[in-house]
């Protein structure tokens, strides 16, 4: 019996000895070789804290900071550390109820797990900012404040150029290939994003270490595994602010964009597109609403106009068919041509000239603006033997076009930019067959109009060219980078000359000496300013909107001065009439205001109150408001149709409450008040009340 009691106890010994040996293993093997529960804890001892960098400032060609920092709050949130958590109290001070409380939280969870902090609320307002502050410690440590630098704009302008930064979506998350974690803001438009590498900095991140009650209580190891964040860099820009407002003030209620480069360099002066918006609107707590309104504007006020508006370009385009012919041979400067109201082969384009010289040489021509002019020498190039036939002529001329930065993509360094539009044989093959058409079907192109498409940023890089008598660089609006390196190669493009096109300086110089004419004694005298030598084309752009002929688009393109050129311009205003009669106008004072760095007289001045006070809107845009508002009125009207049947058949309801209790036989008089009150019950409530009645019977 003794031998068996040992030998049992030697069996329990082994079974224990192994039972110890299994957990030592295990806990060796947690301790030494998981990782998983040792991150469990850090985080919930270690709170990883993100620091944002601030952004690099962006200055104008003067240094003036056009887009500064300015920093604002994130409320951030930790699904886990939720129980306890007052937020009967957090709701009441954020505005929202519970059910939002929870969705949430929900999707804090979804994007960014339980156990990560996520932002709950961005960007609070100072008011919600001090409040939160001040009961801070009833929701900790589930929720905590988060430092954000924000842009905030000084001068209220340049929001199209400028862009704005908001936080990255799904999509953005995978093309930065994760790159970015949720929560991060990115540049999504405008310099902000063409420069975001730029721009944006390094992310830092402190390690802050919590006691058992989820307390910060100090750095995580003396602050050993915290990294720094490093502020991005700057930009140093060709913009100048002031003219920039004095565009943006010009252009107010009125659509159309404005354009300016310095020839010299391709650098931008200053682009405004009109709508424009205030872009302190896309910062801070409202800029997602905000963002709804503009985006839904029948306006469009963030589509920027100088570079995604396409328009023929009208006669503002005739200096370019000047060149071509001049290149081809096909003219001379001293080539005229008769025109008496119409141009005669072809039995248009019409020409709002009939005094005889009008067009007696090149010049004249350009001053004078003379359709019939520019349909010929179109079709000369066209109908040039050199080719083949007319569809040799014409890819030629598309070749030219294309040389002049006409429809394609020119590059500039900011996102969206449209190629604009240059037919070709194809495009009259496919409409008029092939065969089917010829020099006079397509003579339109020739004053700009027809299947022509260019926006206001390609003819102001035209006008460089022209300046430069051949030569442009790629726009752009950044002259440098502050610190910039070997590996900052976003603006080598920019610093190369392009010259396309091979075209003798003396042909460049007899279309200058015609553009000059226009502003001394032709189609824009009013552009003229005292002292500079201007060189300008005015263009009057038909335009149509639901097959019906509306009010002309005015535009004017121009470089002063004439030999030492600093500043080409194109202005567009749509549906304004006559180039000469507000684009001219508009382009004079913010060439003034450049060259000058003032506008001089009293007259001056009160052109400046009187063009930004008159307001024109496009017939396209009339009609949305009409269509919108006439939705709206719809809307309401039914609304409250719908509210006063709510009413009516709540008061039916009401009186018939006592019908059930009426004798089955009742008097002709009280059948009669039934009868009437029946007639304004709707039919589905009179059937649920006769059942209900057939029940009690």
């Amino acid at each position: 019996m003794a031998e068996f009691n040992q030998s049992r106890q030697t069996t329990i010994r082994i079974i224990i000895a192994i039972v110890f040996a299994i957990i030592l293993v295990r806990l060796m093997t947690l301790q030494l070789f998981t990782s998983k529960y040792s991150k469990l804890a850090n985080d919930q001892a270690i709170l990883r804290k993100i620091v944002y960098p601030s952004r690099g400032i962006i200055f104008d060609r003067k240094g003036k900071a056009i887009l500064d920092n300015t920093t604002m709050y994130d409320l951030m949130v930790t699904p886990s550390q939720l129980k306890g958590v007052d937020t009967i109290i957090l709701c009441r001070i954020l505005g929202i109820d519970t059910a939002e409380f929870k969705e949430r939280v929900v999707t804090a969870i979804i994007k960014n797990s339980r156990n990560r902090p996520s932002v709950f609320e961005p960007l609070l307002s100072p008011e919600k900012y001090a409040r939160i502050n001040e009961n801070l410690f009833r929701f900790q440590p589930a929720f905590f404040l988060q430092e954000r630098p924000i842009r905030t704009y000084p001068y209220r302008a340049a929001a199209h150029i400028l862009g704005y930064v908001g936080e990255v979506d799904s999509p953005m998350l995978k093309r930065s290939n994760f790159f970015y974690q949720m929560g991060d803001f990115a540049g999504r438009s405008g310099l902000e994003s063409y420069y975001e590498k730029i721009l944006m900095g390094k992310r830092g991140i402190q390690y802050i270490l919590r006691d058992n009650f989820n307390r910060p209580i100090g750095k995580y190891e003396n602050g050993e595994f915290d990294t720094i964040s490093v502020a991005g860099r700057h930009l140093n820009t060709y913009i100048d602010v002031e003219v920039q407002q004095l565009a943006e003030k010009l252009m107010n209620d009125k659509v159309g964009s404005v354009v300016a480069i310095e020839p010299k360099t391709g650098g931008i002066i200053a682009m405004t597109s009109g709508p424009t918006y205030d872009p302190n609107e896309l910062t801070g707590s409202e800029s997602r609403k905000n963002f709804s309104r503009l985006f839904l504007d029948p306006a469009s006020p963030l589509l920027n106009r100088g570079m995604q508006g396409v328009y023929p370009p009208g006669s503002t385009f005739k200096p370019l068919g000047a060149l071509v012919a001049l290149d081809e041979g096909l003219i001379t400067p001293e080539f005229g041509y008769s025109c008496f109201g119409r141009y005669g082969p072809c039995g248009r384009p019409a020409c709002t000239h009939t005094n005889a010289g009008h067009a007696a040489n090149l010049s004249l021509s350009i001053a004078n603006s003379c359709n019939s002019y520019y349909a010929h020498v179109l079709r000369m190039a066209l109908d040039n033997k050199k080719y083949g036939n007319i569809e040799g002529g014409l890819m030629k001329w598309k070749e030219y076009m294309s040389g002049f930065g006409l429809g394609h993509r020119l590059g500039i360094d900011l996102p969206g930019e449209y190629a604009g539009y240059i037919p070709d044989t194809a495009r009259y093959n496919k409409v008029f067959r092939k065969g089917g058409w010829s020099s006079c079907t397509i003579a339109s192109l020739g004053i700009g109009q027809g299947e022509i498409q260019a926006t206001p940023m390609q003819m102001a890089n035209a006008m460089c060219l022209i300046a430069n008598r051949g030569w442009y660089y790629t726009p752009h609006f950044v002259k440098n980078i502050d610190g910039e390196t070997a590996e900052d190669t976003l603006l080598n493009k920019y610093r190369q000359k392009i010259s396309p096109l091979h075209i003798p300086n003396d042909y460049y110089q007899a279309v200058i000496d015609g553009m000059e004419m226009v502003v001394t004694n032709g189609t824009a005298r009013n552009a003229a300013i005292e002292g500079y030598s201007v060189c300008a084309k005015t263009g009057t752009v038909e335009n149509y909107f639901r097959g019906k002929k509306q009010q002309n688009h005015s535009f004017f393109v121009a470089f002063a001065p004439k030999d030492n050129p600093q500043i080409a311009i194109c202005v567009v205003v749509e549906n304004a009439g006559f180039g000469s009669t507000w684009a001219a106008p508009i382009a004079s004072l913010l060439m003034e205001k450049f060259l000058t760095d003032s506008i001089a007289g009293d007259k001056r001045k009160a052109e400046i109150e009187r063009i930004s006070n008159v307001v024109i809107t496009p017939a396209k845009i009339r009609y949305e408001l009409f269509r919108r508002d006439s939705i709206k009125q719809l809307r309401d009207s039914a609304q409250r149709v719908k509210e006063r049947r709510m009413r009516i058949d709540s008061t039916a309801i009401g009186q018939l409450k006592h019908l059930p209790t009426m004798p089955n036989k009742q008097p002709a008089k009280d059948q009669e008040q039934q009868h009437r009150l029946m007639a304004i019950i709707p039919t589905h409530k009179l059937q649920s009340l006769k059942e209900a009645k057939q029940r009690n019977s």
